[in-house]
């Protein structure tokens, strides 16, 4: 962190101070850690799907604002006593002993509210990425977080899956040699009328939502960060008026530290399978065309890297996160993707937009 950046942590720091530390929270009567879920959406729906095959944490409350979705939700997925909190009360979570988290599901231009809420009630974060709209409103959500006293850690579920963690060990051992480049991509055809295309709530065009995915994918495999990237943009669409407030398409290059060089691109306007593909002196490992799925990726390897596994057919990634935050509060230790990762993702998708207005 540079010294601007720390003077400006420091003040926020100093603004929260009337954020209260955290208290003695119990855990429930079924021994697991009690998350709220804030947002009742598509990403909201997968979480309940997949939490409720968990030993270690539960739902126990909703924060919506509509409060028959909420009653629906709990009855749907058979949460009986759950409390319905709107985004107006959700102070009053403090009081309630059996929510020790939360898990922010809403548009990312309401990411950072909605966890300055949760910290003020002295809840843990669990907050979906993109972590919020600029870098300035990560700062703040960091701040606010520490000061409270509780844990804040973003949602970047592929750090949880088990086949990424095994190519990260595979990559930091050599086995791949010396990399050289990497190709990734994501995207799909975007539905007008959706919030993603509203700046406001989405903070930008398919960088943030879906490119967002080899981005960090390539930072967290390599364990290294970008020293130069080039960025151009493309509307094809000029005349639904789904683009009218953020790009369709964007390709990007970023040179890491190791001078390995990535080609990545994402859209709004096609559907681009999921692509992640680490080309090394030695071998290459490819993620095949889902390298984004919540569960059946399919990683092989070539070369020196010989690998072939298929991950579970079906969904779990989010219960894995889940899991690792609960494991986070009950030994007091920092989550694996915390507030300043999502910080620097923020940081590069202001530089990747810079570059692209300069192209």
């Amino acid at each position: 962190m540079n010294r601007r950046d720390f003077t400006r942590l420091s003040a926020l720091s100093m603004a929260a101070t009337q954020l209260r530390s955290i208290p003695a929270l119990g855990q429930s009567s079924h021994g697991k850690i009690g998350f709220a879920v804030i947002g009742l959406g598509v990403i909201a729906k997968a979480f309940m799907e997949q939490i409720a095959t968990s030993q270690t944490a539960e739902v126990v409350a909703f924060v919506t604002g509509d409060a028959a979705k909420g009653q629906a939700w709990a009855q749907k997925y058979n949460v009986p006593n759950a409390k319905i909190y709107s985004y107006d009360t959700m102070s009053e979570m403090r009081g309630n002993p059996a929510i020790q988290a939360v898990y922010v599901a809403t548009p990312n231009g309401l990411h950072m509210r909605d966890t300055l809420a949760a910290a003020k009630a002295g809840k843990h974060v669990l907050c979906e990425k993109p972590m919020a709209n600029t870098p300035d409103e990560c700062r703040t959500m960091i701040a606010a977080c520490k000061v409270a006293n509780v844990k804040l850690m973003i949602a970047y579920r592929m750090q949880y899956e088990p086949l990424y963690l095994k190519a990260k060990e595979m990559i930091a051992a050599g086995v791949v040699g010396k990399i050289a480049t990497i190709e990734g991509g994501f995207g799909f055809d975007s539905k007008p009328g959706v919030w993603r295309l509203t700046r406001k709530l989405a903070g930008g065009g398919p960088i943030v939502d879906v490119g967002i995915y080899p981005l960090n994918a390539i930072r967290f495999l390599l364990g290294e960060e970008p020293v130069h990237v080039t960025a151009s943009t493309s509307t094809t669409d000029t005349t639904s008026g789904r683009f009218n407030e953020v790009e369709e398409s964007m390709v990007w290059t970023m040179k890491m530290a190791s001078g390995a060089m990535a080609a990545c691109t994402t859209s709004y306007g096609a559907n681009i399978p999921g692509l992640l593909k680490i080309h090394g002196e030695k071998g290459m490992l490819d993620f095949g065309d889902n390298a984004y799925g919540n569960g059946d990726i399919h990683l092989t390897g070539k070369g020196s890297a010989q690998i072939d596994e298929r991950a579970p057919h079906g969904e779990y990634q989010l219960r894995l996160e889940a899991e690792h935050l609960v494991d986070c509060i009950r030994n007091n230790t920092p989550p694996r993707s915390p507030g300043e990762e999502g910080l620097r993702d923020q940081v590069l998708f202001a530089e990747l937009y810079g570059a692209a207005a300069r192209a």
